[in-house]
Order: structure tokens, then C-alpha cells, then sequence
């Protein structure tokens, strides 16, 4: 491993890309360029938090470099090392949907590209690192809290296996900044922290944005629109080239164009450059939906979908309001000023497909267009849905047959269960581990015309009658799951509309005057869905809770029935149970970062204390593990605010959903 020092930077996208002609962090419009060249604002007394010893491996650094005060300086933005060349990036992007114009790096800067002993390029930035030209009326920097929240959920996504931008340390410092935390007019100093973010580039759909025309809805255009396109003729080849080369080597091809050429050669080598730049398209295509689908899996909600926080190359960026599922719920809202919903867990995959249609409007002069749009369904179908049901069989350790159909329906109608009982989702598909495969039964397997097997009688009549033969852990599944479900209460709170109900009867007076109501920035679908809340929210404050217990153990055990069937197939066809258990435990999580868990980090590193960060990051590396020592040593309950009462020296109540999560000892 080596040292600061030894880092070798290959600044590749300062030298191939146009930069800025003027340097320094005034604020302005950066027409005619990708990047803008500025240097980190200093901070006072920086001090390291925590760091993540695989993430700084990426540039071949050693934890030990963490003890070392230049390790700090360079971290903070205070000192700068021979062959950094500070910048900023621009782009641009819809946001909710309407375009914003300039956007770019307004808290972030770039220090360089590291190229590491096995020759991988990364791009190291700094999260907070003071004022660029992107600034607008921000002040650059970040604060603790959401430093924390950052560098936890990159390092957390990373060990699930999921694609994501990595995180190598947080330092914080005694520069004070000022934030309204509750938007309440009571704004309180906060201290100025910094994140080291690592990935092989920070480009995103956006940075392709720049060459906008204005736009019909907002009038804002990109800052390197002209009317004669001659800067976007002349940009974004470079740009694509550059990208394309570097970062999709399988995709590049050296197609030069020459005058001299005859017409014929002219026309030919302009179509494989097209297929080229469409090749490229889909191939971010696909790892847009492939991520989109990783997320889904896990129970992740970004927060905010916009096409300037959509990475090209698949990764998950630019971590804000994000959160995981805990109860699960398709409408969940991680982010408070989403009052639409736009964002939510649920349109998750409907929204990244939007902003692939705007990512191929931002590359149609250069691409066919026609093709592109055409195409963007079926690798919906392919890569989001496949990758989806795929993850989810695994999920469920449906491993020896694939029954597209009828599996798809046993997802949906486990999350349809999951959702009116109040499951929690991490733990639900954790749990289902716990329900043995049936027996091998003597009679030979039907087939469906297609060459599938297909559910056996006696696997039907055993899933009717709800009895198992394999004495498996089911009973005790249906124990924990059912002592685990939310309350009416609880789910009548999480229904209710997120306008205040008595403007939603105000606002359904006037639902037949559309212009009204696009003045208040509301839709009649809105109205229709925080309606629906309202009578679910009303109708869940009625329900009884020895009712609601009844019904839960009815509707589970439905599908318990369904789920027995469906595994009494995959035994016929051979299913090892050791390796069901193993691919189970091996994609369902033990562990994600809720939000109670990144809080709790949050709130004692406020008070001087990083002990909880370092032991929560050790919980997060490990997110598949069973082992009682992990979680006892990051001093925090399975899915709950210290719940173990032997454990944890815990005197309060135990809350309901959290009964029996102890891996130590279930109380």
C-alpha cells in the first residue's frame, strides 16, 4: 500500500475536456466549457471522523496514512498535493421534472484522477469543500450530519453489492456554517465537514444538458446553448469521445472522418460513429435499470431522482434525502419536499426511464434518436424486469426452476401482504429463510407446455389445507412475523395524505378547473392519490387492533400456502436446501442503514464522539452476517433503538415491531 505522497494523478479530464477560461470560485454562467478550475476554501483545526479502509485501498492508501496530519490537511481542502488541479464540473438536469438551467459542482470539488497499481482510474473529489462558480446562493459547504449520511450510505450500498459512488473518509472542522435544520426560521452553527468521494468519474446524464435550448416550460437554457449549435457541434463529439474511450473501452472505436475521403467513406464512418454513440446509450441504458432494480431489491430510496443525480455509469450518486424501507410501503417519501410523490419508492423505475428519455434528447444530434426511444421499452422489459424478478426468485430461494408468471405474482402478492399488515421489508425476506423445504414428494412432476415444471397435486393439496410435513421453521416464521406487524395506528399515520386534509377537501371543490389548480401546482391524479390516503388513513383508525391481528394471520397464511406450492416445485426439480438457505442469507440483508441507526452515528459524533460511526460502518460491512458479535459491538438492536434489554442495559419499553429481533437472545 502506498502513501499521499505516491499518488499518481493523470488528470485525463482537465487535459482532454474544455475548461473555463477564467479560474477562481465567483459565481457565474460557465458557457462553452465542462469544467471550471477552482481551489478548496481552507477550514480551521480539521480533524478526521472516520474512514473507510477498502474505499482508500481504491487509491492504494493504507489506514495507517489516516494518523498522519497531512492526511487531514489534504482531506479538509487545507493543503493540496503535487499533480491535484482542483475544478468544478458543469451540468445542468431536470429537476422534478422541470428543467433548472446551470446546475453543476456548487459544493464539490475535483482534485483529480488517481490511477492506482493495477492501472483503474478514480476521480477523487471533495464533498463540501467550499465555493465554485456553481454556488449559486449556497455557501459550498456541508455539514456534519449530512457528511455522515453520505460516507455511511456509500460504503453501506457498496457491501450490498450495489453500484454506488464509494466514500474514503469524513473530516470536520471549528469553521462554524449556518443552517436552518427544521426550516423554521431558528438557524443554528453547525460545523463545516468534508467528504472524499472516489468513483471512476462524476459524470452524470446532466453534464450532457449543457447545450439545452431554451425550454418551453421554464425558459431556462443550458450555458452553452447558442442559436447556431456550433458550440454543441463542436462539444459534444469530444465530450462522447472522451467518455466513451475512457470509461467503455468494449465500445470505443477509432473512426476518424477526413475531408479528403470520398463522400461514400464520409457516410460510413458517420453511421458507425452513430451506432457507436447508440451503443453507448444503451449501455448506460442498462445500468440505469439494472441499478434501479438493485434498489428496489434492498428496500433503497434515493430521494432524488433528477437527471443531474443520474450517473453514466450506472453508479448511485449524490446521496441527499435518501432512506431505506422499514415497514414496507410503495408510496414511501424519503424525501419532505416531495410533496407530489414524484420520487417515491414505488416510482423509482418509471422516473430513471424518464430520464433516459431526456439523456437521449440530450444526445440526439449525435445519435439516432428514433432508435434509441425505440429501444428504451424493450430494455426496460429486459434488463429492469428481468434483473428485478431475477433478485427477487433469489430473494425468495427459488433457484431450480423459473416460472416467470406465476413467480412475478408471488412477489407482488408478497408485497402486497407485506404492505397491509405492516411487514418490515428487510426483515420479511430475512426471515423466510426460516421456512424449510417441503419433503421430496414420490409422485413425478408435471410440466407446463412449456417445459416447466409445474406445481404437483400433493404440493397443492398440502398448500390448501396449510399443513406441512417437513417440520420446518414455518410456525416459527408466522410466530416472529406476526408479533412484528405495525398497528392500525401506526399504518392510519403512515396513510395520511401529505397535504394537510382539510386543503385536500378545499383543493376537491375545485377539481374540475384544471387551470386553478396547475396555479397551485396540483393535478387532479394528486388529488386523486392524497384522496385515496385519506379514506385508507380513516378506514385504519376504524379497524380494531384484535381485527387487524386476525386478518394479518389469515392473509399470511395464504400465502405461506402459495409459497409452500411453489417450493414443493423446486424440490421435484432437485432443490438443495443448504444452498436455498445460503443464496437466501447471502441477498436478504440482516442489515441496512436505517435511518434510527445513521441518527444515532449522527447524533453522538455532534457531541464529539465517533466511536458510533467507526462501529456503525463496521455493522454496514458486514450486512449479510448473522454473528451476535457484530451487532452487539456496534451497541445497537436489530431493527430497533437498543432493544435488547439484556444486552444493551435498554429500561425502556420494547417496541412492538421490535420484539424477538435480538440475535443474542430474542427478547
Amino acid at each position: 500500500m502506498g502513501v499521499l505522497e505516491g499518488l499518481h494523478f493523470d488528470n485525463l479530464a482537465l487535459r482532454t475536456l474544455p475548461v473555463d477560461t477564467k479560474d477562481g470560485n465567483e459565481r457565474r454562467p460557465i458557457p462553452r466549457a465542462c469544467y471550471a478550475r477552482v481551489k478548496p476554501t481552507s477550514v480551521k483545526n480539521p480533524r478526521l471522523v472516520a474512514a473507510s479502509p477498502s474505499a482508500l485501498a481504491l487509491l492504494d492508501l493504507d489506514m495507517s496514512e489516516t494518523d498522519r496530519k497531512e492526511f487531514v490537511e489534504v482531506m479538509s481542502g487545507n493543503m493540496l498535493l503535487p499533480g491535484m488541479d482542483p475544478a468544478a464540473h458543469c451540468y445542468c438536469g431536470h429537476q422534478f421534472g422541470n428543467f433548472a438551467g446551470q446546475l453543476g459542482d456548487g459544493a464539490v470539488i475535483y482534485l483529480g484522477e488517481v490511477i492506482n497499481s493495477a492501472g483503474a482510474r478514480w476521480e477523487i473529489q471533495l464533498k463540501g469543500a467550499g465555493l465554485t462558480p456553481f454556488s449559486r446562493q449556497a455557501d459550498g459547504r456541508k455539514v456534519l450530519r449530512s457528511s455522515i449520511r453520505e460516507f455511511l450510505a456509500s460504503e453501506a450500498l457498496h457491501h450490498l453489492g450495489i453500484a454506488t459512488t464509494r466514500a474514503g473518509c469524513i473530516t470536520t472542522s471549528d469553521t462554524e456554517v449556518v443552517r436552518d435544520v427544521l426550516y423554521n426560521g431558528n438557524p443554528i452553527s453547525e460545523r463545516a465537514s468534508l467528504v472524499l468521494r472516489i468513483a471512476p468519474t462524476f459524470f452524470r446524464f446532466g453534464s450532457f444538458e449543457i447545450f439545452k435550448k431554451p425550454d418551453t416550460q421554464t425558459g431556462r437554457a443550458g450555458p452553452s446553448y447558442d442559436e447556431s449549435r456550433e458550440t454543441e457541434k463542436e462539444m459534444l463529439p469530444v465530450m462522447l469521445n472522451h467518455i466513451i474511450k475512457t470509461y467503455f473501452p468494449d465500445i470505443w472505436e477509432d473512426i476518424p472522418v477526413h475531408t479528403d475521403q470520398s463522400v461514400g467513406l464520409r457516410i460510413k464512418a458517420e453511421d458507425r460513429r452513430r451506432n457507436m454513440y447508440l451503443e453507448f446509450y444503451f449501455e448506460v441504458v442498462r445500468r440505469t435499470f439494472q441499478l434501479v432494480a438493485a434498489w428496489q431489491s434492498v428496500g433503497f430510496c434515493h430521494g432524488v431522482l433528477n437527471t443531474d443525480n443520474m450517473s453514466i455509469l450506472g453508479l448511485t450518486i449524490d446521496y441527499g434525502p435518501y432512506g431505506f424501507l422499514d415497514r414496507y410501503d410503495p408510496e414511501h417519501v424519503c424525501n419532505h419536499s416531495d410533496d407530489s410523490g414524484m420520487y417515491s419508492y414505488e416510482a423509482q423505475p418509471g422516473r430513471c426511464f424518464w430520464n433516459c428519455e431526456k439523456l437521449a434528447e440530450a444526445l440526439a444530434p449525435l445519435l439516432d434518436a428514433g432508435r434509441a426511444r425505440a429501444q428504451l421499452d424493450a430494455l426496460y422489459a429486459q434488463e429492469y424486469h428481468r434483473t428485478y424478478q431475477r433478485i427477487m426468485r433469489q430473494k425468495l430461494g427459488l433457484l431450480e426452476l423459473v416460472d416467470e408468471e406465476n413467480d412475478a405474482a408471488l412477489v407482488e402478492d408478497l408485497l402486497e401482504v407485506m404492505h397491509k399488515t405492516g411487514a418490515d421489508f428487510t426483515n420479511t425476506f430475512r426471515w423466510l429463510a426460516m421456512v424449510e423445504l417441503p419433503p421430496t414428494s414420490s409422485h413425478s412432476s408435471g410440466s407446463h407446455p412449456n417445459g416447466e415444471a409445474s406445481a404437483s397435486p400433493q404440493a397443492e393439496d398440502r398448500a390448501s389445507n396449510g399443513t406441512s410435513t417437513s417440520g420446518s421453521g414455518e410456525g416459527a416464521f408466522l410466530e416472529r412475523i406476526l408479533s412484528s406487524l405495525a398497528t392500525p395506528q401506526e399504518l392510519a399515520e403512515a396513510a395520511q395524505p401529505r397535504m394537510h386534509p382539510h386543503s385536500l377537501r378545499v383543493l376537491l371543490q375545485f377539481s374540475h378547473n384544471d387551470l386553478l389548480l396547475a396555479s397551485m401546482g396540483v393535478t387532479k391524479d394528486m388529488l386523486q392519490q392524497e384522496s385515496a390516503r385519506l379514506q385508507r388513513s380513516e378506514e385504519l383508525k376504524r379497524l380494531d387492533l384484535a381485527a387487524k391481528a386476525r386478518a394479518d394471520a389469515e392473509a399470511w397464511r395464504g400465502w405461506l400456502r402459495r409459497y409452500r406450492a411453489r417450493l414443493q416445485q423446486e424440490v421435484d426439480a432437485g432443490a438443495d436446501a443448504c444452498r436455498r438457505i445460503a443464496t437466501m442469507n447471502g441477498i436478504n440483508p440482516r442489515y441496512v442503514l436505517r435511518n434510527w441507526i445513521a441518527q444515532q452515528a449522527i447524533d453522538a459524533a455532534e457531541k464529539g464522539d465517533y466511536n458510533q460511526v467507526h462501529r456503525v460502518l463496521r455493522l454496514l460491512e458486514n450486512p449479510y452476517s448473522d454473528d451476535a458479535a457484530v451487532n452487539l459491538d456496534a451497541n445497537i438492536g436489530s431493527n430497533g433503538k437498543d432493544v435488547c434489554k439484556r444486552e444493551m442495559q435498554y429500561d425502556g419499553p420494547v417496541p412492538q415491531w421490535a420484539k424477538g429481533l435480538c440475535v443474542s437472545c430474542s427478547s
